[in-house]
Formats: structure tokens, C-alpha cells, sequence
């Protein structure tokens, strides 16, 4: 959902290799991993080769583009750092970050090609006056519409290519947005409509007391499930592809309609 999209995947024997992206997609460059590595030993991460399985035995697993590198004793901590210096911008917003409590592994992806889409951040923050609404604001639509949206750190060089895409790079870095794959997208809770904000509450307390149903999961695991936060999707028109969405008013056709012209809009006759 929302990467590739639905009317124009093939049916029959092309169904799985030919993919067309949805309207917001986008594929990741790559960014080097040592920086990454290097951050969490700095914030104790035990690398595998000193790892004594006999004296740590609940630590989780960290893993970097499928390398086992270490283990970790607090990763509520770990994913909560590096998901506020990822919303900050200090490091690549196409870096994955991936909890999984269950099997108590943490992963982090940073290889090139993975398609991954933005999504809106919700405020979590349980002293914050905009708690439940999304980041984005109507002060960021401003100054993105005055085209004073540029990147807050300096050294940045603008082409003609590169301003295209100033406004979604400075919402990025303002947390206004963020960039999710599908690996990431599994570990995340995403709300389809902002029309009943009392449903993200309900859904916290709903996975909190699925986790702790869990014998193996701890105060501190089902705290994490409140730092990762929500999000709430992108407008349905983004999960498609291009050149479907230039379809005229589909919310108030048929679905007949909206079938046929999908099928011979790309045509040549």
C-alpha cells in the first residue's frame, strides 16, 4: 500500500515484475553505514566479537543492512535517539529504523534502492499542546508557498534539479514528515484519516495491552511502543501512479468508469 500502485500492476505472468511506483514514492540513494556503526558503540552497544552471551543474555540484536554488529542493553533508549537525530536531520532520512520487541532485534537500513514514501508525523508528546494533531502545520504551507522552505544547515548548493526538492527535504528536517520503507512501515502505526484523533489513544492502549499479554515483554518494551509514535497517511491519490491521477473527479465516478478509463488511459489509440 501507497509504494506500488494498484491499477497498474499487470495481471497474469507480469504480475511481480513489472512495478509501477506510486505518486510519491521514492528510492533511496545510499548513505554510508560507518557513521551509524560508530554513533551506537558510542551509546554502548557491545560489538559482536566482545559479546559474552553467558553474562548478557537479554540484550537485543542490532543489525546494519543484515550484519549482525552487536547488542544492546537498553533499546528503548537506542531507537529513541536515533529516531530524534534522524527527524533532525543529522543523519539521512533514508536510514530505516527497525524495531522488532518479539524477537528483540533492532536493524538499520542504509543500502541504495529500497522504495520508501513519505508519511505525516503525529505529536506524541505527552506535555506538548499539539498532542494528537500531525506537525505539519499552516505556518509550513506558508512558507512553503512563499518559497522560504530551504534546508536549515548551510553548505547546501541549489540546482535546478536539487530546488524541486527543497520543500520536502526542509519538511523532513523539521519533522513535519518522514520517509518510511516497507520494512519500517510494519513497525509503525499509521492513521488512514485524521477525522477521529481519539483513535490513535485507543490504539496505544490497545497495543500496550496486547504487549504486556506478552510474558516476554517488559515495562520498558511496551514503553517504546508510545516512542515510536503515529503517523498519519498521505491523501489517497499519492498511492497511485502518475499518470492514473491525472483521472478526472474518481471519488465522484463510477467504479465501472474508473476501471475502464485505468485500463485505456495509457493507450497510444
Amino acid at each position: 500500500w501507497g509504494l506500488v500502485c494498484p491499477a497498474e500492476t499487470p495481471e497474469g505472468q507480469a504480475c511481480g515484475l513489472v512495478k509501477n511506483l506510486a505518486l510519491m514514492c521514492d528510492s533511496t540513494g545510499g548513505t554510508p553505514s560507518e557513521p551509524i556503526n560508530d554513533f551506537m558503540i558510542q551509546r554502548n552497544m557491545e560489538v559482536l566479537e566482545e559479546f559474552e552471551p553467558q553474562v548478557t543474555p537479554n540484550t537485543t540484536k542490532v543489525f546494519v543492512n543484515g550484519v549482525w554488529v552487536g547488542v544492546h542493553g537498553d533499546p528503548a533508549h537506542l531507537v529513541k535517539t536515533m529516531l530524534s537525530l534522524r527527524r533532525r536531520n543529522m543523519i539521512s532520512h533514508e536510514v530505516s529504523l527497525i524495531r522488532d520487541i518479539g524477537e528483540r532485534e533492532f536493524t538499520n537500513f542504509t543500502n541504495t534502492g529500497r522504495v520508501c514514501r513519505p508519511i505525516f508525523v503525529i505529536d506524541n508528546g505527552p506535555k506538548s499542546e499539539n498532542c494528537g494533531n500531525i506537525v505539519l502545520n499552516k505556518e509550513h504551507i506558508r512558507k512553503l508557498r512563499a518559497g522560504q522552505a530551504t534546508p536549515p544547515w548551510p553548505g547546501i548548493q541549489k540546482t535546478s534539479e536539487s530546488a524541486k526538492l527543497d520543500g520536502m527535504v526542509w519538511l523532513n528536517s523539521g519533522w513535519s514528515i518522514e520517509y518510511v520503507d516497507a520494512e519500517e512501515e510494519e513497525t509503525i502505526m499509521i492513521v488512514m484519516t485524521s477525522e477521529d484523533p481519539g483513535d490513535i489513544q485507543d490504539s496505544f492502549r490497545t497495543r500496550i495491552r496486547a504487549s504486556r499479554r506478552r510474558q516476554h515483554e517488559s515495562k520498558q518494551a511496551c514503553a517504546v511502543l508510545l516512542a515510536t509514535g503515529a503517523h498519519l497517511d498521505t491523501f489517497e491519490i499519492t498511492s497511485i501512479f502518475w499518470f492514473i491521477s491525472i483521472l478526472a473527479i474518481p471519488h465522484h465516478n463510477q467504479s465501472p468508469r474508473n476501471n475502464t478509463h485505468l485500463l485505456w488511459a495509457n493507450k497510444p489509440w
